[in-house]
């Protein structure tokens, strides 16, 4: 492979990680805010006085739990894409490091 095609793909790569990364850190984040607003919510539901009130809270408690649920299946998969690009990526570089090797 030439060196021009193996730093593009080297780059290509670098770009990815960082993409799942970013996209990981923002899950997480998600994920944390929306066990807090529950957390919130719960406590709410101990002093909530009104059905309606309760009913609403409870339906948005659902709601939260199903995106916590969502959420928490969706991280590891961009956990195993993330390992998979590193893994690609050390390969790709020595590989890069043994086919530069001869010629120094």
């Amino acid at each position: 492979m030439s060196i021009n095609l193996t730093q593009a793909f080297i780059q290509r790569l670098n770009r990815e990680i960082a993409a799942l990364q970013q996209e990981s850190m923002s899950v997480q984040k998600k994920k944390e805010q929306a066990l807090s607003k529950l957390k919130q919510l719960q406590r709410h539901t101990k002093i909530s006085a009104s059905p309606s009130d309760l009913n609403n809270t409870l339906s948005r408690i659902n709601k939260l739990s199903k995106e916590i649920a969502e959420l928490n299946s969706t991280h590891p998969v961009l956990l195993k894409q993330l390992a998979a690009k590193k893994a690609a990526l050390q390969e790709q570089l020595s590989k890069n490091r043994t086919t530069e090797s001869p010629d120094n």
